[in-house]
């Protein structure tokens, strides 16, 4: 469970092994259990108290931005990598392996881009133009299946290329199923420029949380990045794990928007035309974010909640790297 603190005026207090949230309407007490973190946006207040209890119980803190992205993270010292797996990650990241990885990735990305497409396609009059651009997504993933290179950086400039155009091919794909008003013509991040970008914005940052979290947990440097490198201290190696799993996040808020449950109370509009979720538009974001997250599924014969799926997913690269050579 998460602990979302992302009122202005709430905080957080220790009461013996449980949390109490004071606001304006009163006091509720949380026990710590089953809390996996606590995220913490601007105006909200937590004492040292609350933090060394986190600590205690391995309960990660973060501090998160407008945007929902975090900008700082508190962690118990049990976390921790051992050295085999920092230098088997170093050591991969150069190797023919990474090649391998990373073609994975993006494969899996454009893959469960094709999916979703197949899954809003209702309307029989654009069937036709659906299934045309999955077959192009497929021309895609072949070329990058097709391609090869000693490292990484031998073919990084090729599938930036071919992800950027197969990413411009979704999202104008799954746009004409979405209500007339929300739809967008380019994806805008900084800031972003339309409802449907600040949503977006605002799930990818609540996922850019949680995968750091859980390489971390793992034992892996999130700043040591495959595809995504040499940006001075970003943990670019979250950037890289994401692509498999922003379709989480899409598939979240295209299904709000196309159920035009969306009014001007979940969102406002700056002078400069930027578009940023107020309190109502988190609110209902987070919670339905975080249900399909904790939603049980089936990924080669495991059953467990989507979460699970990832952490063990991080496991399996951390044992990779350990072994790497």
């Amino acid at each position: 469970m998460e602990l979302i603190l992302n009122t202005y005026g709430v905080s957080l207090n220790r009461d013996n092994e449980g949390f109490i949230i004071s606001t304006t309407d009163g006091k509720q007490r949380i026990p710590a259990v089953g809390i996996d973190s606590i995220q913490i946006s601007r105006g909200a207040q937590i004492t040292s108290d609350a933090v060394m209890l986190a600590v205690e119980r391995e309960i990660e803190v973060m501090f998160m931005d407008r945007t929902g992205k975090p900008i700082g993270r508190i962690w118990s010292p049990k976390y921790g990598s051992i050295s085999t797996i920092r230098k088997g990650q170093l050591n991969f990241v150069y190797s023919h392996h990474a090649v391998d990885w990373i073609k994975e990735v993006l494969l899996k990305k454009i893959e469960n881009q094709q999916a979703l497409m197949l899954l809003f396609n209702s309307d029989g009059q654009t069937e036709a133009t659906t299934e045309k651009n999955i077959s192009r997504l497929e021309d895609y993933r072949n070329k990058i299946r097709a391609l090869d290179g000693d490292i990484v950086n031998d073919i990084t400039p090729k599938l930036r290329g071919w992800e950027g155009q197969a990413s411009r091919i979704y999202f104008n794909t799954i746009n004409s199923f979405l209500p007339e008003q929300f739809r967008f013509v380019l994806r805008s991040q900084h800031p972003a420029l339309d409802v449907a970008n600040a949503f977006l914005n605002y799930g990818y940052g609540i996922l850019y949380g949680r995968i750091e979290g859980t390489l971390i947990k793992a034992g892996i440097d999130p700043y040591i990045g495959v595809l995504h490198r040499d940006d001075y201290n970003r943990p670019v190696l979250v950037y890289d794990v994401i692509e498999m799993y922003r379709i989480w996040v899409d598939y979240v808020v295209y299904t709000l928007l196309a159920q035009d449950i969306i009014t001007e109370e979940f969102y406002s509009v700056r002078e400069d035309g930027s578009y940023w979720l107020e309190a109502l538009g988190r609110r209902v974001l987070i919670q339905s974010l975080n249900d399909y997250m904790d939603e049980v599924i089936t990924i080669k014969g495991v059953t467990r909640s989507r979460l699970t799926q990832l952490s063990l997913y991080v496991q399996s690269l951390a044992q990779q790297f350990k072994n790497e050579k």
